[in-house]
């Protein structure tokens, strides 16, 4: 096979969740650009909408459905009407999040369950309606789950505490490990890809005061760019990644090495 055709995802649909904008529309930028066709879930149909003239604009074949992860009984209804209406879901990218900054023994619970339920829960819930409806029976699938450095290490002390966040996060983690072992032999995989620090509307408030910091620890010296998930996320949903599964790759500018 031609090393173009391992790259290739026409003909198929890729569901992204938090695909409204950040990292999640960078990697719909980058799965239509190469022919999938591309379903955004979020919660704001507003931004959606601006999402959808955007990559309409690129030439990229997308269609929206507002959503609420943390809405477990939706999710099953949703993967549905996707399949209905678009087509059975070949990639899932499980990107959307929330975050929560307090010492923890400030944290409120409530906060901590609505990161639990959109980080963890909700991902659980929507990767096992796609598995049993879409990729288990059809025997082939790509899921990428966004996690972050966060669940691969501790904080800096001298950054806001995200307990939830961080916890959340490296749950996803073994997630990705677990399930991939368990799928593997019937044509699924399994990876995760972990950001580091990224400008996006959910660490706005920790950019705002702890820039430099984050990049004095930085080996790049920089925080990513909107080009530095697009190849990895190509990658992990193409046939080019068969053999890779179970892998929880940072992207980071090197954090994770020091």
């Amino acid at each position: 096979m031609a090393l173009k055709e391992l790259f290739d995802l026409s003909g198929k649909t890729a569901l992204i969740t938090g695909g409204s904008r950040g990292l999640g529309l960078q990697i719909a930028e980058a799965l239509g650009e190469y022919g999938a066709r591309v379903v955004l879930t979020a919660r704001k149909q507003n931004e959606l909408d601006e999402a959808l003239a955007h990559l309409g604009g690129l030439g990229i074949t997308a269609s929206v459905y507002a959503n609420d992860l943390g809405d477990f009984a939706s999710l099953d209804p949703l993967v549905g009407r996707v399949v209905s209406e678009v087509g059975e879901i070949d990639i899932l990218v499980n990107n959307a999040g929330a975050t929560w900054g307090a010492p923890t023994v400030e944290h409120p619970l409530d906060a901590w369950m609505k990161v639990m339920n959109v980080n963890l829960n909700g991902t659980f819930v929507l990767t096992q309606s796609v598995l049993r409806r879409c990729m288990l029976p059809r025997g082939w699938g790509r899921i990428i789950n966004v996690a972050s450095v966060a669940g691969l290490q501790g904080n800096d002390p001298g950054m806001t505490p995200t307990l939830a966040y961080n916890t959340s996060k490296g749950g996803l983690v073994n997630f990705t490990r677990a399930l991939s072992s368990e799928v593997a032999a019937r044509g699924v995989t399994v990876n995760s890809i972990c950001p580091g620090y990224f400008p996006t509307k959910m660490t706005r408030g920790t950019l705002a005061y702890g820039e430099q910091a984050i990049l004095d620890h930085t080996p790049m010296r920089r925080l990513g760019g909107p080009e530095d998930l697009k190849g990895l996320a190509l990658l992990l949903a193409s046939d080019a990644s068969t053999f890779v599964t179970g892998q929880n790759i940072a992207v980071d500018g090197g954090v994770s090495a020091v």
